[in-house]
């Protein structure tokens, strides 16, 4: 009796492994975007049958971490296992179009196929006039042609000729009718595939077991790495006396495969792919060896950096003003900080299409109490920026990113904002003013070059001049700076400063200068190297 009851259990497992699947279409309803990927929830319900099954949940992301799927079901629901795939093969699949839709497609393959006979006939006669054509010449007696024939292969000729192009017109004639009748169907397909909701091919596969037969619920979610947000602000300043208004913005893109519609919307500085996993320190062995050179190398990264910085620097000055689609979403925008990361919840639902375009979305509002201030630094710009000094910076939650400025309604450029710094002030750079001159030129009278003995002394002398052509006074901060010797052969020696602040360890000086209307000043640096004259110093 034993054997005979696992003889139907196993004559029934091939019937149930054949049985229809379920299928059923999941429905968006939250988001976690990170800057790197999203946490995606659906919903979806479908009547189960009692005993094992399988259920295909449709439109989900084309691509997820498979590793990533959890899955909420009743209580009654055992869920066996769970798969994705944006393979699957629909051999069970409902059709993937509405009815009204199909039956345009139907009409249209119909249609196509009589436009290719159409074609194919037009094509071959054609062919046979021209062969008619190729072939008219009458060669007389000793092609075997008697002349009182010559009239009757004449006239066949022009009958047959004028009826291969008549057949030709009316051929063309419908192929015309039928092109039209095809490009008015594809516009009704297009219209109609508009308002259709758009599919993925992504689908999770389950292995359930259901004690009977009922209408469950169930809840998939899981992490694509097909979207991503980053913070982007615009700063605007009217006056120096006010406080920078700052609006706080989330530049979001998708391209999942699935329309995010009427969805609640959550923006994360997480990074859930990045590894969790704490360092180990492991024991450094020391050993001796040959030394390496590392000159080249020191060479090649001084000649690599200042390119680069001068690329990135040129960049942003060329960069155009983005226009991009903006809606006023701060009110309904709620800032959380936790121990890890900082989170916007957006309490109104929004649509973010699978298209890969950025959305914009004003997240926050501020207004920064800023100290402005000039600075310039003539040695390696001689540009004048205003910077706007940020006190504690830290309670507004700012994530690293782009600004654009506009400052008195003008747009001025962009800048970046990090506030992952240590410094207790936050300084943004709002733009450079061209009211403002400076200019660094060398004295050539207060420079030389003399030799004492095996050494070499070499004076710089540079005077930097700073005008203030705006019509109210400014304040600002003039920096500039003398080599700092690594080499005990190397002496370095600051002969005048005109009563600059100096850092001893870099030996960066700076003046805070105070210029009236139209008022200019004057500073002077000047410095002297000594070193064997055998040497040279870079």
């Amino acid at each position: 009796m034993k054997r005979l009851f696992l003889a139907v259990i196993a004559l029934s497992l091939p019937i149930i492994a054949q049985e229809k699947p379920t299928f059923t279409q999941a429905k968006m309803k939250q988001a976690t975007v990170y800057f790197t990927g999203a946490a995606l929830t659906h919903t979806a319900s479908a009547n189960i049958p009692k005993g094992t099954s399988e259920l295909v949940i449709k439109n989900v992301a084309n691509t997820l971490s498979e590793e990533t799927i959890r899955v909420l079901a009743p209580s009654n629901v055992t869920v066996l296992s769970a798969q994705f795939t944006n393979q699957y093969m629909e051999e069970y699949d409902a059709e993937r179009y509405a009815p009204s839709l199909k039956r345009v497609q139907d009409s249209l393959t119909l249609l196509d196929n009589q436009l290719k006979k159409c074609r194919n006939e037009r094509h071959s006669k054609e062919k046979t006039v021209s062969f008619l054509d190729g072939n008219n010449a009458l060669q007389g007696q000793q092609d075997g042609l008697i002349l009182s024939d010559i009239p009757k292969v004449m006239d066949y000729y022009t009958a047959k000729r004028i009826e291969l192009l008549n057949s030709i017109d009316e051929i063309k004639a419908k192929e015309e009718k039928l092109s039209a009748a095809i490009t008015k169907l594809n516009a009704k397909l297009d219209t109609n595939l508009s308002k259709q909701e758009h599919l993925s091919n992504g689908k999770i596969i389950l292995q359930l077991m259901s004690p009977v037969a009922q209408k469950a619920d169930f809840q998939v979610s899981y992490i694509s790495t097909q979207a991503t947000w980053y913070p982007f602000y615009e700063l605007r300043g009217e006056k120096l006396a006010e406080p920078i208004h700052l609006l706080y913005k989330g530049q979001i893109a998708q391209n999942t495969g699935v329309d995010w519609k009427g969805i609640k919307l959550h923006l994360s500085s997480g990074n859930p792919n990045k590894s969790n996993q704490f360092p180990v320190l492991k024991t450094w062995f020391v050993q001796l060896g040959h030394p390496r050179d590392f000159s080249n190398a020191r060479m090649e990264l001084r000649s690599n950096a200042a390119p680069l910085a001068d690329l990135s620097r040129k960049k942003i000055a060329k960069d155009e003003v983005v226009h991009m689609e903006e809606s006023t979403m701060a009110h309904y925008t709620a800032l959380s900080e936790n121990q890890l990361n900082i989170s916007f919840d957006i309490d109104t639902p929004y649509d973010i299409l699978s298209n890969g375009k950025v959305h914009s979305i004003s997240l926050q509002e501020l207004q920064l109490k800023a100290i402005y201030k000039y600075y310039t630094a003539p040695r390696v710009d001689k540009e004048v920026y205003l910077v706007a000094a940020i006190e504690d910076y830290s309670k507004y939650n700012l994530l690293p990113g782009e600004a654009n400025i506009v400052f008195e309604d003008l747009y001025v450029g962009k800048t970046y904002i990090d506030p992952n710094q240590t410094a207790e002030t936050l300084n943004i750079t709002m733009g450079n003013d061209k009211k403002i001159s400076v200019k660094r030129e060398k004295v050539v009278d207060k420079s030389q070059t003399k030799f004492i003995s095996a050494n070499k002394e070499q004076i710089f002398t540079y005077d930097i001049i700073l005008r203030n052509n705006k019509k109210e006074p400014v304040n600002l901060v003039l920096k500039d700076q003398y080599p700092v010797s690594i080499e005990k052969s190397i002496e370095v020696e600051l002969l005048e400063s005109s009563h600059a602040s100096v850092a001893e360890e870099t030996h960066i000086l700076t003046w805070e200068v105070s210029l009236k209307p139209n008022e200019t000043k004057t500073f002077r640096i000047s410095y002297k190297l000594k070193y064997p004259k055998d040497m040279t110093v870079n």
